[in-house]
């Protein structure tokens, strides 16, 4: 859940950074399929405003805060033997036990993860993605793209992505047999992303509301976030991006304020 937060609280602060750009700032984007991706992210945007949000509101009412933390927690916990692996490829084997170590903590006296035992005993959830990998091996991130469905994206993130689920838990543990594995892969992913998207339900709102243009808001704040991927050799921060990297206790808190709002 945090993860989502962190997105969230990143394309509030991502609006009001664009709003101190200058005209020309804004324009310097990696956005060389700007008419084919403006194009799918309205068809994104319809099938998100006529199906994909209703399903969120609806998860939303017949559910309590509770429950969705508790599901969220799950997601997440089966997310941890991936982020201990890229830890590994990121030459940071602390990272990487405290990762597997959350995850054997949380699987058991967490209740197959409803509950963060592990954050309690001092190990606070850190995730990491081959996304955030191949940035540590100075891959270049390539042009902007909207994806079909998924959304914002860069051929560096899609490739990220598609790892992240092949070496995820649910897909060894259920590969064997074909009308489990497509059972669980599926409701698996439905899973995540009405959690994510009724996480983002507020937020995103009030964000188009906003917004002059949807489009060129939502492709700053995603830009903004995979600029502050460095390779191994770059110890430096491009002066023109924005930290969006709040502690847990601080995004939790800014995200809390927003609610409140």
């Amino acid at each position: 859940m945090n993860q989502i937060k962190r997105f969230t609280v990143a394309v509030m602060v991502a609006c009001v950074a664009a709003c101190a750009s200058s005209a020309t700032e804004q324009h310097e984007y990696d956005d060389p399929f700007e008419g084919y991706n403006r194009a799918m992210f309205s068809f994104n945007y319809q099938v998100d405003k006529y199906v994909i949000k209703p399903v969120a509101e609806g998860y939303r009412a017949v559910t309590t805060p509770f429950i969705r933390e508790r599901i969220s927690s799950v997601i997440d916990n089966l997310k941890e033997p991936v982020s201990a692996g890229n830890y590994l490829l990121q030459a940071d084997p602390e990272a990487s036990v405290k990762s597997l170590s959350r995850f054997v903590i949380n699987s058991t006296l967490g209740l197959v993860g409803m509950f963060d035992v592990a954050e309690g005993w001092g190990l606070p959830k850190d995730k990491t993605t081959f996304n955030e990998t191949f940035a540590k091996w100075c891959i270049p991130q390539g042009p902007f793209i909207v994806l079909p469905l998924l959304g914002p994206s860069t051929p560096r993130a899609a490739t990220g992505m598609a790892l992240d689920f092949v070496f995820d838990p649910v897909y060894w543990a259920t590969y064997q047999d074909a009308n489990v594995h497509d059972k669980a892969s599926w409701g698996y992913a439905i899973a995540q992303g009405i959690t994510v998207r009724e996480a983002a339900l507020d937020i995103l709102d009030d964000l188009e509301r906003n917004s002059v243009d949807f489009y060129a808001t939502m492709r700053s704040a995603y830009l903004q976030n995979q600029n502050k991927l460095k390779c191994f050799n770059d110890v430096s921060k491009d002066e023109n991006t924005y930290d969006f990297d709040f502690g847990i206790e601080d995004e939790d808190a800014a995200f809390d304020e927003m609610e409140a709002e």
